[in-house]
C-alpha cells in the first residue's frame, strides 16, 4: 500500500534562509530545449522579509548575478525587486505554492528587452522546491522556464 503524499507548507523567508541549489532549463514556445543552468542561491532573513542572492551559470560559460530584495506585507502578499525587474513582482502565498507576476528586462543579443514572467513555486516533501515560469511579449508565449531548488548539502 502506497503511503500519502505529505503536502508541506511554503513558509518562503524560511525556505530560502541559507544556501540552496538550483538547476533549471529554458524550453522555448516549440518545445526545443535552449539553455541549460546552475544557480547557487543565498538567502537571509530581513526585518521585512528575506533577501536572495542568486549566482546563474550557463551551459555556454556564461554567468549573472542577481539580488532579490523581497517584502511581505500582507497575509501571504509578497513585493520583490531586482534591478531587472521593471517596477516590482508581486506575490501571493497559498499553503505550498507561491505565484510571482512581473516585467523583467532580459538580456538577449546584446540588449535587453522586456518580457513577463509568470512563475508558479510548489514546494513539495524533502525540500525540494519546483518553479516554472512562463516567459511572454505582447502576451505571446515565448518559452518557459522550469527550475528545480533543493536545500545545499
Amino acid at each position: 500500500m502506497a503511503k500519502k503524499l505529505t503536502i508541506p507548507t511554503l513558509d518562503p523567508a524560511t525556505y530560502f534562509n541559507g544556501t540552496l541549489s538550483a538547476y533549471g532549463v529554458f524550453v522555448d514556445r516549440f518545445g526545443s530545449l535552449r539553455r541549460q543552468f546552475h544557480v547557487t542561491v543565498v538567502g537571509r532573513r530581513t526585518s521585512q522579509g528575506f533577501q536572495l542572492d542568486e549566482a546563474f551559470v550557463y551551459d555556454d560559460g556564461e554567468t549573472e548575478m542577481r539580488r532579490w530584495e523581497v517584502t511581505k506585507f500582507g497575509e501571504g502578499q509578497y513585493k520583490g525587486i531586482c534591478a531587472d525587474v521593471v517596477g516590482y513582482a508581486t506575490g501571493q502565498l497559498e499553503g505550498n505554492m507561491l505565484s510571482w507576476r512581473y516585467k523583467f528586462r532580459l538580456p538577449l543579443y546584446g540588449r535587453k528587452i522586456s518580457v513577463m514572467f509568470d512563475d508558479v513555486m510548489v514546494l513539495l516533501e524533502a525540500g525540494i522546491l519546483v518553479n516554472r515560469a512562463v516567459v511572454s511579449k505582447w502576451g505571446i508565449k515565448l518559452g518557459e522556464v522550469l527550475i528545480s531548488f533543493r536545500p545545499a548539502v
